[in-house]
């Protein structure tokens, strides 16, 4: 059974339309980089894979429950799809430690005190923050704190794991480690991740799969050695070269 399922799976603003007709399985423990320029749609198919855009056409399944289905009037509330979103801009909160800003998804879903301080000790370590629990925001540097975003991502031990472009506001020798240790994390936990990226280096290097997506559509799939091998338009062919 797919992890994710997207079935003709559309999205527009009014007449204008951002994604259309993605067909994508994605298997349980699977890599898969959504790969492409500004504005070809890939922040969009992950947002709806998320909950926190409607789409406007088609269907999703998350470990075979569907989560959206414009024909069925069927849309779960991203808090009860059980993913993980990790966002650009880290997305941590300023008044919490680096201990409550793991520990918070954990409280809301009100899990017992003692399994929160085991949980979040454990992703903590395994993200290499381990000792940094009582550390603010102000006194991490970038590569921390996306590692605390990380690791909040992780800590509900999600179905799957939604990446989008969490590396690029880092510098190149952070970028370099923190695609390693996403990379050994996501093989650790097998946990399915789905990564939004313009960067070629970060898709072709991570993933299991690359989708190269150009103008809302999908021109592309395969993994990373077959689509520089075999590009499937002149388009892929310059991306993947640039």
């Amino acid at each position: 059974m797919s992890s994710v399922s997207l079935q003709d799976l559309g999205k527009s603003y009014g007449k204008i339309q951002v994604v259309s007709q993605v067909n994508l399985e994605i298997a349980d423990g699977e890599f898969v980089a959504l790969l492409g320029p500004s504005g070809c749609g890939k922040t969009t198919c992950l947002r709806m894979i998320a909950g926190l855009e409607r789409s406007t056409q088609g269907k999703i399944l998350i470990d075979g429950e569907t989560v959206s289905s414009v024909d069925e009037g069927i849309f779960v509330a991203p808090e009860k799809r059980h993913v993980g979103m990790v966002f650009q801009s880290y997305a941590v909160w300023p008044h919490m430690n680096v201990f409550a800003n793991v520990a918070y998804p954990l409280k809301v879903a009100s899990v017992a005190k003692g399994e929160i301080a085991e949980r979040v000790n454990a992703v903590l370590t395994m993200v290499e923050l381990g000792g940094l629990e009582e550390r603010m925001p102000n006194q991490l540097s970038g590569g921390q704190q996306q590692r605390v975003a990380l690791a909040r991502g992780l800590v509900m031990k999600p179905r799957v794991l939604l990446l989008d472009e969490p590396l690029s506001n880092l510098d190149a020798k952070l970028r370099g480690k923190m695609r390693q240790d996403i990379r050994r994390i996501q093989q650790e936990t097998k946990t399915t991740v789905v990564y939004v990226t313009h960067d070629q280096i970060e898709a072709t290097s991570m993933s299991d799969r690359m989708v190269i997506m150009k103008d809302g559509l999908v021109v592309q799939v395969g993994s990373p050695g077959e689509v520089k091998a075999h590009p499937a338009t002149p388009f892929v062919q310059d991306f993947l070269s640039q």
